[in-house]
């Protein structure tokens, strides 16, 4: 039954924030397609969450509604967001976006509600666990290989494989994918620069930039640099990673039922 679905809030972002929009088009909030189709395909209700971070009231109601928060890519997280001066590299930013993620993903720590985070979803979880961001890895990691195969900049498919990642031995994402290395997609310049608390790392580029984060405790609280969504149709590792989510999210859904169903 649809009831039975777990709802899976997904923020929105800023149609100004995408690349080549003009400003002069009314403002809206929008989101691709792949992500809302990968989080049904594995049994999810997601519902798109306006960038309402100035009414935190109205916020928080959708927020309790949740059954689990799932971070999409997007554009760069703007350096002010994390105290930090802008890099000439650093390019447009969506700071009403910034301000929304970085509250939700604060909440579901405190309540550990699940979150599932992707590209710029990991470097939202690393922020709000007091971490820190390279704003580009080209001119600010000696040694850094290409991460940035950006369909919209340089035509390249969403689902073109890049460069393997190295994951963590013991880590949830080792147990999600079965495997110590497998390839993957990539679309982003940024990248963590120091782990924020509470974070393993469980998975690494060849460069050794940091793929893949995850709470050291068993909340699902997961981060990947890569684009699973564009995956999950033919990579099993990417499906079972999304399914994972959703029956963490189901398991916190039954937990609070049960809690406000006592008498």
């Amino acid at each position: 039954m649809a009831s039975k679905r777990p709802i899976i809030g997904v923020p929105t972002q800023n149609l100004q924030s995408i690349g080549g929009v003009s400003p002069d088009i009314p403002a809206s909030w929008v989101m691709s397609h792949r992500y809302v189709h990968a989080l049904t395909s594995v049994g999810a209700i997601p519902w798109l969450i306006p960038l309402l971070g100035e009414d935190i009231a109205t916020l928080r109601g959708l927020y309790d509604e949740l059954d689990g928060v799932f971070l999409p890519g997007g554009a760069d997280i703007d350096p002010e967001s994390y105290s930090a001066e802008r890099h000439p590299s650093c390019d447009r930013s969506d700071p009403p976006r910034d301000r929304v993620e970085l509250m939700l993903v604060g909440w579901a720590i405190e309540d550990r509600k699940p979150v599932l985070g992707v590209c710029r979803g990991l470097q939202i979880i690393n922020l709000a666990a007091g971490g820190t961001l390279l704003q580009d890895l080209k001119d600010q990691l000696p040694g850094a290989i290409k991460h940035d195969y950006f369909p919209f900049r340089d035509g390249y498919a969403r689902d073109h494989i890049a460069h393997s990642v190295r994951i963590v031995e013991g880590t949830r994402l080792h147990r999600v994918a079965g495997l110590t290395e497998f390839p993957v997609n990539s679309m982003h310049h940024q990248g963590i620069e120091r782990l924020g608390d509470g974070l393993v790392a469980s998975a690494f580029a060849p460069d050794g930039v940091i793929e893949g984060i995850e709470r050291v405790d068993d909340q699902f609280l997961v981060g990947v640099q890569w684009h699973p969504e564009v995956l999950i149709d033919t990579d099993p590792r990417m499906r079972r990673l999304f399914e994972e989510f959703l029956a963490a999210a189901r398991e916190f859904r039954d937990v609070r039922l049960s809690l406000t169903s006592t008498p």
